[in-house]
This record gives structure tokens, C-alpha cells and sequence, in this order.
């Protein structure tokens, strides 16, 4: 019966010791950006090589599926569920190779009891209960998972360097949708003041590369003391050339906007010239204005996202000109006197005087936005002054 015992325990054991006599390699890979919104600040994963058992598998915090249901309006809300995968890595090269995007691996300098436990934790993460997970773009994405879990794994601590460029969310952002003017605009109009706040080191971590480059000055201090660095090597491993960045838009935001302002004094000296107020250009323009103030919002009562709920753009772009409108066709139409533009007019006067003030950096296209609505408002007063001369 002992020898049973014995045996049975044998066996138990023979599996964990055949994983520690394998040629183990754990490398952080960081993907170069690709073209597509999500792709811009590019990606990171593990890499899992056992050269013993010829295994090779990328473990991935950044898998989603656009087939999810309510996937836009959960995406919105800041309620995007993302997983861990595991890829055979043959086929993450592949991937990548195809797309243009270049790949990068830093192996790290693990000790074989490390290697272990981040296995471990790699596989624990796996089980389906642990994969999914609530993904925040800043706080808790593929890189700050990745990161994360090979902390865990080191027997000490891992040391980042000290001293690094101040930077915000915002700015980091910027560095990545730079030759993108149109997904920069539509980002910096949902961002807040809280996305222009220094951060610090592990929060610039939320980006791939920065997380890279933070890595490959990092070291490791043991309990006894001692250092060795985070990183062993570093290779590029999918070495392409990126596909030439294709414009979604001839012209950038700014020029539209810039051609937009051009349109409102022209149809505002008409009215005055005509004293007669265009209620249909009113439609267009209050429309458009109310429903992009409904997206703002809403990111900004509803989403969990951060640093919406901080966004100073609500001001100038909020729901109030969709839900008065209606009122305001019905007075143009009929030649009432409206105090709204009136009011509208020092209220814009006031945005653009104070709005660089308030501590949140805005995207230049916003000027000619907000000079349109201002130009609109006036002709409106103008107007009414003119038909009581």
C-alpha cells in the first residue's frame, strides 16, 4: 500500500519536474501601430517559448469581438469586455507581417522559479472564469495586464527609471494619432481636462512603446539586495516596412472647420442684407451642434471612460440648442424677437475668451466651430435690430 502511495506521488510530481527541466523563455513583445482607430498606439503580449516541448504560444490581453451585443453603445459607455487569448506565435507573426506592422521582443531576464510562476499566473489568468476582463484605454489595457503579471512573477522588485519626460495622457495620445488629424479630433473632443494632468511613469505605461522603453531601462532588486536588469536582449522579430498612411479626408478638421466659418459669414451678411433669418440653416446648425452635445453628454454622465467626466467641451457642444430648437424655428419663421441669440452671443463670447483658461488643452478646430455659432448668433440680433429700425 506504501509503495502505491509512493508511486501515485511520483507521478504527481513528474509533470512539475519535467516543466522546470524545460528550456523556458518568456519575452514582452510590443507591436508596431497600425492604421485602423484601435491599432494606432500599437499592442503588447507575452511571449511563451519552451524549447524542450518545441511549444511557442503568445498569450494576448487584447482580444475583442466587434460581434459582441450592444458592442458600439458598450464601447461608449466605457463597458468593453476584452480576454485573454493564446495564440500560436507563427500565427501572431503572421498577423502582424501582413498588416505592416512590425514586432519587437524584449526577453526577460527571469530566474527558472520565475519562469514558473509566471507560467502560472499566465495559465490561472487563462482559466474561463479569469480571462475576461473590463478594458480601460488608460488604466487597465494589454499592456498594463502584461506588465502586471510579470510583476507578480519576480522575486523582488521591479525598478523603473527615475527620471522621464513630463507627459499627460493627452500628449502621449498626440505622439500616436500624429498623421491621423481627423481620429485626433474626434479623441481630444471626448477627452477632459483630466486627460491634460502630468502623469507619472506607470501611468505612461498605458502606452506600448512607452512601456518598451521604460522596460528596457528597468532592473530587478532581489531580497538580498542584489540587481539585474528586467531585460536580457533585445531583437526585432517581425522587421516590415508600415503601410503608407492612406487619408480617410482630403482636407484636415481644421480646414473644414475653417471653410465652415467661411459659410456662416456669408449666410449671416445675407440675412442682414435680406433682413430675414434662414430657419433652415438654423436646422442644420443648431442640429448638428445639439446632437454632437448629446455624444458629449453623454461620455460625460453616463460613461465610465476617464477623463470624460472632466470635459470642458460641454460647454460649447451640449444637448440645449436640439431641445430648443423646435422654439427657435417657430420664432424665426414667425419674426418673434429671441432672446436666446441674444444670450447665445455673450455666452460664446465668453467661451472663446475663457476656454483656454480653464485648464483643458483643445484642438484648434474648435475655434472656427465656435466662431461659427458666434457669427450665427450674431446676425441673429443683428437682424432683429435692423426689422425694429
Amino acid at each position: 500500500m506504501r509503495f502505491l502511495l509512493l508511486l501515485c506521488f511520483l507521478i504527481g510530481l513528474s509533470p512539475l519536474r519535467a516543466q522546470q527541466a524545460d528550456s523556458i523563455q518568456f519575452s514582452l513583445l510590443t507591436c508596431a501601430p497600425g492604421q485602423e482607430i484601435y491599432e494606432l498606439f500599437g499592442h503588447t503580449a507575452i511571449r511563451y517559448q519552451n524549447f524542450t516541448r518545441n511549444e511557442d504560444y503568445v498569450f494576448n490581453y487584447g482580444m475583442f469581438s466587434f460581434r459582441t451585443p450592444n458592442f458600439v453603445y458598450r464601447f461608449v459607455k466605457g463597458e468593453t469586455d476584452y480576454q485573454l487569448g493564446i495564440t500560436p506565435y507563427i500565427y501572431f507573426q503572421a498577423e502582424y507581417a501582413m498588416r505592416g506592422s512590425s514586432v519587437y521582443q524584449q526577453v526577460l531576464n527571469l530566474t527558472e522559479a520565475e519562469k514558473q510562476k509566471l507560467y502560472d499566473l499566465l495559465r490561472e489568468n487563462y482559466l474561463p472564469q479569469n480571462r475576461i476582463y473590463r478594458y480601460n484605454y488608460f488604466y487597465d489595457n494589454c499592456t498594463t495586464r502584461a506588465r502586471d503579471q510579470i510583476e507578480k512573477a519576480v522575486a523582488g522588485t521591479v525598478v523603473y527609471p527615475e527620471q522621464v519626460p513630463a507627459s499627460s495622457f493627452r500628449e502621449i495620445v498626440h505622439h500616436y494619432t500624429d498623421g491621423f488629424p481627423w481620429d485626433e479630433f474626434g479623441i481630444d473632443l471626448c477627452l477632459g481636462a483630466e486627460a491634460d494632468a502630468p502623469i507619472g511613469i506607470r501611468q505612461q505605461m498605458f502606452a506600448p512603446f512607452y512601456m518598451k522603453e521604460f522596460a528596457s531601462q528597468a532592473y530587478i532588486v532581489s531580497a538580498d539586495g542584489s540587481r539585474r536588469p528586467l531585460v536580457a536582449s533585445e531583437t526585432k522579430i517581425v522587421d516590415v516596412e508600415p503601410e503608407p498612411v492612406e487619408s480617410s479626408f482630403p482636407l484636415s478638421p481644421f480646414a473644414c472647420a475653417s471653410l465652415f466659418l467661411a459659410l456662416n459669414v456669408c449666410i449671416a451678411w445675407l440675412q442682414y442684407r435680406n433682413r430675414r433669418i434662414y430657419w433652415g440653416w438654423d436646422i442644420v446648425l443648431y442640429g448638428i451642434q445639439g446632437i454632437a452635445g448629446c455624444v458629449i453628454a453623454f461620455l460625460f454622465f453616463f460613461s465610465v471612460h476617464p477623463t470624460v467626466d472632466s470635459n470642458w467641451m460641454l460647454m460649447l457642444f451640449n444637448p440645449v440648442p436640439l431641445i430648443y430648437l423646435p422654439i427657435m424655428i417657430y420664432r424665426a419663421i414667425r419674426r418673434k424677437k429671441d432672446l436666446y441669440h441674444g444670450v447665445n452671443l455673450v455666452y460664446l463670447t465668453i467661451f472663446i475668451v475663457l476656454f483656454p483658461l480653464c485648464g483643458q488643452k483643445f484642438n484648434l478646430t474648435v475655434l472656427p466651430l465656435a466662431l461659427s455659432l458666434l457669427v450665427n448668433a450674431a446676425s441673429h440680433v443683428l437682424v432683429s435690430r435692423k426689422r425694429t429700425e
